[in-house]
């Protein structure tokens, strides 16, 4: 991850204020978008060449992203303010694509594996 979000600026030499590095904020916001989607690839392929199907594939899914989420939020050092805005944004951001790409791959990969 990039360097922290949020950094403590002092001013007048005893009022601390919080300064949000918007850039810093954006390329973290970015990796987690990138990590949900690479998760989701792989967590497709395994569910594939596991061959689940139905309600069983997209709890896989769930699985996957928990433990994409607690993964993110160790490497921030579960100091997530200092990274992201909030909670909010390493659980859920990127969610809903994240299914698509696992449906997509989860379907290939099952196809290949134990179709053809």
């Amino acid at each position: 991850m990039a360097a922290d979000g949020i950094s403590v600026q002092k001013l007048n030499g005893d009022f601390n204020a919080p300064f949000i590095n918007a850039e810093n904020m954006q390329n973290n916001m970015k990796v987690i978008n990138y990590s949900r989607t690479l998760m989701s690839i792989v967590g497709g392929i395994i569910a594939g060449i596991l061959g689940f199907t139905g309600l069983t594939g997209f709890i896989f899914y769930f699985v996957v992203m928990a433990v994409t989420s607690v993964g993110l939020a160790a490497k921030a050092k579960f100091s997530i303010h200092s990274y992201f805005e909030g909670w909010n944004r390493v659980l859920l951001d990127g969610f809903l694509a994240g299914l698509m790409s696992f449906v997509l791959f989860w379907t290939f990969a099952y196809d290949i594996v134990h179709i053809f």
